[in-house]
């Protein structure tokens, strides 16, 4: 069954229009004759969704209990029976109440997906998982119901219903979005013009960088070689000289005046060792380039103009920054340098920016070195120096008598001018075809290829030797220069590497895509397989290229041991590059491990926590419950036991015993099932608007009356809170305070509002705690001090930390002025924007909560 097309509505904030949205696509679908259906659509009371709603079918939802509530839930099973060909889901993020077939929504319409339906979904961009921090940091709230950014990311469709922050507002003002008593409170927090214009310049960025990889893999797919300046996209090119960082701060100016620039730094390493890199310059300009945003990319080039052209063209970028050129005038003789090349062979759909700088004509540092790889240009003008230049030379010494041995000596510069630019072969030639020249023109008898004076065969002879050594001894020269220049360049590639890989820098598929990059590549990718008769799996993979099954189908094919290759896509590799590629492969694999054993490492410590736990549980299990236990079991004996007569104040103090362990082993059984609710995460709060006073008091029951003191004001404002959620975090702290505080000592319980938070505190005259040890104190099965066993399992203060987080509090511990210690339970006060409403319509919005 082939997967269903997932559409995702992406918006930056509540209200801009999502839900309506989805439900006008849904309708003219319907109009075309698509079987669609809604599966999960909560229009909150806007009456302008409400209507969206009309006309279309409906599956019913499946009603759950959780907490004395009922709450309708998406019913998949029932979405999976109606087989529809689209099926509409709202809130893509949502958390699903306890006790449905999945933990979150995104989960069920992957379940769809894989049954063939196709579902069309909204989604807020700060409920994307990778964007808590910075949602977090803009509006001060942090977003607990989250979906994979690769979820979002594998959408056949995304599409962002966009709307500017005054629109916005001007729809919350006007009551289109949330019930008037929450308009003025949400415009004065979360729904800031700063805020929406944030959270809005989120989205689209958002939007255009997943834009930009659909352009990237079309262009690479449709092998699309011309620029489309969609974006600013700058290209750096780098030398590595001192120049290189005005360059790279120039790109960034460049970059900042256009929305969306990108900056992209390339080395090229040349292997005819024409430029002069200094790798520690070449690392400071790596930096550089990374602190401003940038990214650096090393590149292996013959033609460093064409390399560079190539690059810029691949990355689809629309400038060019280069340097004026370090050359002294007299080192123009070899050519108009690589900025004027670049210019001229732009094109027009790529500017080339030539830029000042202090090392302008300064020199290269190093000597200019041309004796390295002989391209086709220069083996030709060898082959037509080496044949045509003696047959000129030959014409014109015949209007002019020079004598033999001047002709020789000049015959010979035309060899070893073939040999400088041909190589060997043109040089030998030359040197035999400039032989017979001088036999037949210049050495008696003159037009016979005979010699009559034995002097001048010797004459001859010398010249073809002289000509053979100089051309040998040019040709090895060359190749030598190009075998340095070739290490040069393998080794600058291999300590690039492996820095980085020192650094923890590489990733694989970043690794694989530095393959691909420098050897100019379609694609890399890493197959490993089990055995010699498994299929190959992919490990990794980077580029656009064809998936590949095995490493016999790709281009380039590098064995890593038995069951591993390295496998390339693109073009056949020069054998004398596999060295290097050898290399990155032989990276390949360490890395790989690296990421495995840092997998297995995780996996280990999740293991060792989840063994520490049910250790501590066990010893909990052992002594803690078993005390009350037993105390309850010797006094319904002794009450049973038919051997003593009690009297009626004996009984009552049995039958007090037994209630007390009892209560103290549901208090302790309690705080397990808490424990193990919040280590699951499977809390969801109820958020309701209460008044403080009518919960603290409850919390308060078990421990004895004169212990506690209480302070809440009548003029506190109400909280935005789960009140059993509350009422355990309250009452576990002040258990714990109790217990802590000397005889005679009342323990403070008082209430106080600050800004838009309420305050509960919990104050106590006891020992206190140290200030390394306040965050400890509030781990799992942990005991301050020298606590006896049977004083708790360690878990009160676990539990209260985790139900205030839960309810989006913070739970404190600080020092009690004097003496002692004192717990401060920041709660959100009511009328102040509530974290599920700003960053999405969850189940825990107090409208939802109305409605269930």
């Amino acid at each position: 069954m082939a997967r269903g097309k997932l559409r995702i509505y992406l918006g930056a904030a509540p209200g801009v229009g999502k839900t309506y949205a989805m439900l006008s696509e849904a309708h003219r679908r319907v109009e075309r004759g698509t079987d669609c259906v809604v599966a999960y659509v909560e229009h909150y009371g806007r009456s302008r969704t409400e209507v969206m709603l009309h006309g279309l079918e409906q599956i019913p939802r499946r009603e759950l209990e959780y907490r004395g509530a009922a709450f309708g839930e998406m019913d998949v099973d029932a979405v999976l029976r109606r087989a529809p060909a689209v099926a509409l889901v709202d809130e893509l993020a949502h958390t699903n109440v306890p006790g449905s077939r999945n933990a979150k929504r995104w989960q069920d319409v992957e379940e769809l997906l894989a049954a063939g339906i196709d579902v069309i979904s909204t989604v807020n961009i700060q409920h994307l998982e990778s964007l808590g921090d910075v949602v977090e940091s803009i509006t001060g709230v942090r977003q607990r119901e989250t979906v994979p950014d690769e979820v979002v990311r594998r959408a056949d469709q995304i599409e962002l219903v966009d709307m500017s922050p005054e629109a916005l507002r001007r729809r919350m003002a006007h009551g289109n979005i949330y019930k008037p008593d929450k308009v003025d409170a949400a415009l004065s927090n979360y729904f800031r013009p700063g805020n929406l214009t944030a959270l809005r310049e989120l989205a689209l960025l958002w939007v255009a960088d997943r834009v930009d990889e659909y352009l990237t893999e079309y262009r690479t797919e449709h092998r699309v070689s011309a620029i489309w300046g969609s974006r600013e996209r700058i290209v750096v090119g780098l030398t590595g000289g001192p120049e290189g960082r005005t360059l790279i701060r120039r790109a960034a100016r460049l970059a900042e005046k256009g929305a969306g620039g990108e900056v992209m730094a390339v080395y090229i390493a040349r292997s005819d060792g024409l430029t002069s890199a200094s790798p520690k310059e070449l690392a400071v300009q790596r930096t550089l380039v990374e602190d401003l945003g940038g990214t650096f990319h090393h590149v292996v080039g013959d033609d460093i103009p064409a390399a560079l052209l190539d690059f810029a063209r691949g990355v689809n970028a629309t400038q060019i920054v280069l340097g004026s050129s370090r050359r002294k005038a007299w080192q123009y003789v070899f050519g108009p340098g690589v900025g004027a090349t670049v210019a001229r062979e732009s094109g027009p759909d790529l500017d080339v920016h030539i830029v000042t700088h202090e090392e302008v004509a300064k020199g290269r540092g190093l000597p200019v070195a041309r004796g390295a790889r002989l391209g086709r240009t220069r083996i030709i003008s060898g082959w037509l120096v080496g044949l045509a230049g003696p047959a000129i030379l030959a014409v014109l010494l015949n209007t002019v008598d020079l004598g033999l041995a001047n002709d020789m000596l000049l015959f010979l510069a035309v060899t070893v001018a073939a040999a400088l630019l041909g190589g060997l072969l043109p040089a030998l030639a030359s040197a035999a075809f400039g032989s017979l020249l001088l036999n037949y023109y210049y050495t008696p008898p003159l037009h016979r290829l005979t010699i009559a004076d034995p002097k001048n065969i010797v004459a001859i002879a010398i010249f073809v030797g002289v000509a053979v050594s100089v051309a040998s001894v040019v040709d090895l020269a060359a190749r030598r220069t190009h075998q340095a220049a070739r290490l040069r360049a393998e080794s600058e590639i291999l300590s690039f590497l492996a820095g980085n890989v020192l650094r923890g820098e590489t990733g694989l598929e970043e690794l694989l895509e530095r393959v691909r990059e420098t050897f100019a590549m379609e694609s890399a990718a890493l197959l490993e397989r089990a055995s010699d008769v498994e299929p190959w799996t992919c490990a990794g993979r980077a580029g656009f290229g064809p998936a590949l099954e095995r490493p016999e189908d790709a281009d380039v094919d590098m064995p890593i041991g038995d069951h591993m290759a390295l496998a390339l896509t693109g073009r056949v590799l020069p054998a004398e590059d596999r060295r290097v590629l050898a290399a990155f492969a032989a990276q390949a694999v360490v890395v790989l491990d690296r990421r495995r054993l840092q997998e297995e490492a995780d996996q280990a410590r999740a293991l060792a926590e989840g063994n520490r736990i049910r250790t501590a549980l066990l010893a909990a299990v052992s002594h803690d419950l078993r005390t009350p236990l037993a105390a309850i079991k010797a006094a319904v004996s002794s009450l049973r036991s038919d051997d003593v007569a009690w009297s009626e104040e004996d009984q009552a103090e049995l039958l007090e015993g037994i209630e007390e362990g009892a209560d103290r082993l549901d208090h302790l059984v309690g705080n397990l099932l808490d424990m193990s609710r919040l280590q699951t995460g499977t809390v969801t709060p109820l958020i309701r608007e209460i008044d403080l006073d009518e919960v603290v008091p409850m919390a308060l029951g078990g421990v004895p009356e004169d212990s506690v003191e209480l302070d809440i004001p009548e003029t506190l404002p109400m909280a935005a809170v789960d009140p059993g959620l509350l009422e355990r975090s309250v009452a576990n702290l002040v258990e714990n305070a109790v217990k802590y505080s000397p005889p005679g000592q009342r323990v403070l319980v008082s209430a106080s509002a600050i800004v838009d938070r309420v305050e509960v505190r919990v104050v106590d005259r006891g020992p206190g705690v140290p200030d390394e040890a306040k965050d400890r104190i509030f781990e799992p099965f942990q005991r301050y001090g020298d606590a006896p066993r049977g004083a708790g399992v360690g878990l009160g203060l676990a539990v209260a930390r985790g139900f205030a987080e839960a309810m989006g509090g913070t739970l404190n511990a600080e020092d009690t002025p004097g003496g002692g210690l004192t717990m401060v339970l920041s709660l959100r006060a009511a009328g102040s924007p509530p974290e599920p409403l700003p960053l999405g319509e969850s189940s825990t919005e107090p409208e939802r909560q109305t409605q269930c």
